[in-house]
């Protein structure tokens, strides 16, 4: 009695189990419907099980979580412009230092090698080194040499605009992806890439890109022979892009270093604990923490004793890094973010992954649905669409939150001669229009963090300020981020 007791507890014990593995499946069954993954006889659906994103070149990962976003410093401009509120972020990726000279002069070689035909490509991206020229300096010297001279190589680049900086990122997406399908070994080496006849991570995704190719990927559909990788085989990485506000403030102020469990003990005015500017460890006592203007006039200290030791930017690896690891978040050189500045963006938020610059786009397709041809650059077209256009096609129905109405498109305020827009362009949500209704509009973007000559309100990453995204200043450059895919612990 008792042994056929036993049994049936074994069978039943089996059979829960096997239940609970079909929930699941494993990384060779599926847990709907019990087909082996990855088999070209049952019709080859293909899965990569746990595979981990991998981190791009230059990137910390900044594992992501709750904060106070906004003001913590004494609002001294009284804009009014970011009141502290909480928000969340998932884990994504930043780059450990700003963008260097060196990695801008690589970004040129490669356009001036490659688009031929296109000398205005170079052109439009050279940084506007005259943004060192003065009126009442001499700061010539600067304007010739700080970006082509080797000393300058781990130097900020400045003198670009968002739009520049935007380029930069998606020119540094196509590498490294095409680094990465080189490593596979799916493709080859190819330094005779000209014009269109380069790598561009979307055309290659569409089936446009005819490079040389070492091997493809076996197809399991038992209809197809090979193919070129997909996003789902997890051999490529998301795009380089510009920082979120959010994310850019989050990574600064590293409040990990303030933690304690889920305890916010001390909330921080600066990417380091304390209220002051000066280093208080001993082996660095009384030393700066930044790059900034310690007074009127007062650059870099006395001769001697140069407490920061930089009259103007320094050393993209200068300083002592926040709790993140990254260096110069305080400082050195002003960031571009993604955002479009908002005075009043505090008062209308999401609170998970915050964001104002929305904008969609499609891509340009053919009679037939198919994607149409890349453009004379190699890069797959794609074509920007109202919001409502938008709702209509993909039945979505939520505001872009590019402009400070949401979702303004379907607000009772008509569009005519007063807000300067016509009726085809009533759609377009653009809310604010230079000269008409306000000093700033969908062209302004923001930037943080301090540079080199700014007073110390500037390190404090919840201040904030805007620029038009085709100007350029001595004091501003860039860092880039990527998406985290997946675990938000990177495990």
């Amino acid at each position: 009695m008792k042994l056929t007791k036993l049994v049936n507890l074994i069978g039943i014990l089996s059979i829960l189990n096997f239940a609970s593995c079909g929930l699941m499946g494993s990384s060779e069954t599926s847990g709907t419907t019990g087909w082996e993954y990855n088999n070209p006889e049952n019709g080859g659906f293909e899965n990569v099980a746990d595979l981990e994103q991998p981190t791009g070149p230059g990137l910390v990962l900044i594992e992501g979580g709750a904060f106070t976003m906004g003001q913590v410093e004494q609002d001294v401009m009284y804009e009014w412009n970011n009141m502290p509120r909480t928000v969340t972020l998932s884990s994504f990726y930043m780059d450990m230092y700003e963008v260097s000279n060196l990695d801008y002069r690589e970004y040129l070689y490669w356009i001036r090698r490659v688009f031929v035909s296109y000398p205005q490509v170079y052109d439009d991206a050279v940084p506007d080194t005259l943004v060192w020229r003065r009126r009442l300096a001499y700061n010539e010297p600067y304007v010739e040499y700080y970006f082509r001279h080797p000393g300058y190589d781990m130097y900020p680049v400045v003198g670009v605009s968002w739009k520049k900086a935007e380029a930069y990122c998606n020119w540094r997406t196509d590498r490294v992806n095409e680094q990465l399908l080189i490593d596979a070994g799916f493709l080859l080496e190819n330094p005779s890439q000209v014009d269109d006849d380069n790598f561009n991570t979307e055309a290659y995704l569409a089936g446009q890109y005819e490079g040389l190719f070492k091997e493809r990927k076996k197809d399991l559909d038992p209809n197809k022979d090979d193919r070129n990788i997909r996003m789902e085989d997890g051999v490529l990485v998301p795009r380089y892009r510009l920082p979120t506000e959010a994310e850019w403030e989050f990574a600064a102020i590293s409040l990990i270093g303030e933690t304690t469990e889920e305890r916010v003990y001390s909330r921080r005015l600066y990417p380091w604990s304390g209220h002051f500017l000066r280093n208080d460890k001993e082996d660095h006592l009384g030393k700066m923490q930044a790059n900034f203007q310690r007074g009127r006039g007062d650059m870099m200290g006395v001769a001697g004793a140069l407490n920061d030791n930089a009259a103007i930017t320094a050393r993209i690896d200068a300083y002592w890094p926040n709790d993140y690891g990254l260096y110069c978040m305080a400082g050195n050189v002003n960031e571009w973010v993604q955002d479009v500045y908002r005075p009043l963006s505090f008062t209308d938020f999401e609170e998970f992954r915050p964001f104002r610059g929305n904008i969609f786009k499609t891509k340009v397709r053919d009679e037939e649905g198919n994607v149409a041809d890349k453009d004379s650059l190699g890069r797959v077209q794609y074509i920007e669409i109202t919001e409502q256009e938008a709702m209509n096609r993909y039945n979505y129905d939520r505001a872009d939150n590019r402009n400070y109405k949401d979702g303004d498109v379907r607000s009772t305020i008509d569009a005519g001669d007063g807000w300067n827009v016509s009726n085809e362009a009533k759609g377009s949500n653009r809310m604010y229009k230079q000269d008409k209704t306000s000093l700033i509009d969908d062209e302004s973007r923001v930037f943080k963090g301090g540079g080199w000559r700014d007073m110390a309100y500037w390190l404090v990453p919840g201040t904030r300020r805007y620029l038009a995204e085709d100007l350029a200043r001595d004091d501003l450059g860039f860092r880039c981020a990527m998406t985290r895919i997946g675990s938000n612990g990177g495990h």
